[in-house]
């Protein structure tokens, strides 16, 4: 099933279920008993698929991501946090910061599983059992802030309001069987600069569902970024920011694309 999160016409937010060209209410709670009714949605705008309980984020996971930045294969997954302020809608902007200002604002294509059950201590082998689905994600991050300004933490740099745009829909489990045999690419302005397949991952998904819920509940609606291949802007000769005027979008087979404009925080 393919699952999205909308605003109708009067403000409010539903979860629909995407047939064709049409989107059927979902009733119910999607993280437990729910229907599928046959009530056309009024669709006015896209929200993204979730709205995240827990939002954990792994860095380092691609061979080559880690070969162009000259970074050792990490012996355990990298983990850092986003804040769930960060989330952006489909469609929405990426606001460059200019309270705090960041003039190294990069792209990052991801895989975002986002857990279904709740599980602690889990096995490889049970792991994908947790799962609901997948999504597209970008995590956006503000090199500057990053890696010079943060305190030696990487939150700061990564958390940001809209740095975490999500959509543009939820894919089940059951329609994404290896959820590392996809292709994964960022478009920025036209051009491919990621391009990649998450089976370049260091840690595969159900090693990191192992890892994260080690000694640690996974509640339903956690979302679980997987790491960005090579092709970021950083790494590039001379760098490549991102600049407002700019779109980029996050695309990932059997999942879809996900395309947000970039403009100057006011």
């Amino acid at each position: 099933m393919k699952i999205v999160r909308y605003m109708d016409g009067a403000g409010r937010a539903h979860h629909g279920a995407e047939e064709g060209d049409r989107v059927l209410k979902i009733e119910g709670d999607i993280f437990g008993d729910h229907t599928v009714t046959k009530k056309v949605a009024e669709v006015s705008r896209l929200l993204a698929p979730v709205e995240p309980k827990q939002f954990f984020c792994i860095g380092l996971n691609y061979r080559r991501h880690a070969e162009e930045t000259h970074a050792k294969i990490p012996e355990y997954p990298i983990l850092f946090m986003k804040g769930v302020n960060a989330v952006q809608d489909p469609g929405g902007p990426i606001v460059l910061p200019r309270h705090l200002p960041s003039t190294e604002v990069d792209y990052e294509c991801e895989l975002a599983v986002v857990i279904g059950r709740a599980c602690k201590n889990v096995s490889r082998e049970r792991a994908l059992d947790h799962v609901l689905g997948y999504t597209c994600a970008n995590d956006v991050s503000a090199r500057d802030w990053q890696k010079r300004y943060g305190g030696g933490q990487w939150c700061r740099g990564k958390t940001f309001d809209t740095f975490a745009p999500l959509g543009p829909r939820l894919v089940t489990r059951d329609e994404i069987p290896d959820p590392n045999a996809l292709r994964i690419a960022t478009i920025v302005n036209g051009e491919r600069v990621q391009d990649e397949t998450t089976a370049d991952m260091i840690f595969d998904v159900p090693r990191l569902i192992e890892f994260l819920s080690g000694s640690t509940t996974l509640v339903p609606g956690t979302v679980i970024l997987t790491g960005t291949p090579h092709g970021v802007g950083m790494a590039r000769t001379p760098p490549r920011w991102l600049n407002p005027g700019d779109s980029v979008t996050i695309e990932i087979e059997k999942i879809g694309q996900l395309t947000n404009p970039v403009v100057a925080e006011t």
